[in-house]
């Protein structure tokens, strides 16, 4: 099983979300920030690696949302989502097609990664 990091970073009652690359597995399907735990890495510490590889912020990480395991054809992923706030900078598209931010409304104008289903379904249910 892999272990995958996401953070679900607010602004105001938007929450960032990240279209993956065209050319990557699940390409240019919606997805929060984030990426795989690397050996000797705690979860947060893998996080906000990713955050800073990908975006180009230094993020502070809170408590976690919820946590999900998803089965792809390819792999199995524990997902780890956690609630995360920008601490410096201003996200950078470094490898993402495209960022937006979107109130729990709007999810459904948007194609997320399977994996994240469960996490959208309670973003909605507590707005």
């Amino acid at each position: 099983m892999t272990e995958v990091v996401a953070a679900l970073i607010w602004q105001g009652d938007k929450f960032m979300i990240c279209q993956r690359p065209a050319h990557k597995a699940r390409g240019l399907l919606w997805e929060f920030v984030g990426g795989k735990v690397e050996p000797g890495e705690t979860k947060e510490q893998a996080l906000i690696r990713e955050c800073k590889e990908e975006l180009d912020i230094l993020l502070s990480v809170g408590d976690v949302f919820m946590d999900v395991i998803h089965e792809y054809p390819d792999l199995t992923v524990h997902l780890t989502l956690f609630n995360a706030t920008i601490a410096e900078g201003k996200p950078q598209k470094l490898e993402h097609n495209d960022i937006k931010w979107i109130t729990p409304s709007e999810i459904s104008n948007y194609e997320f990664c399977p994996a994240d289903e469960e996490i959208l379904k309670t973003l909605k249910e507590q707005k």
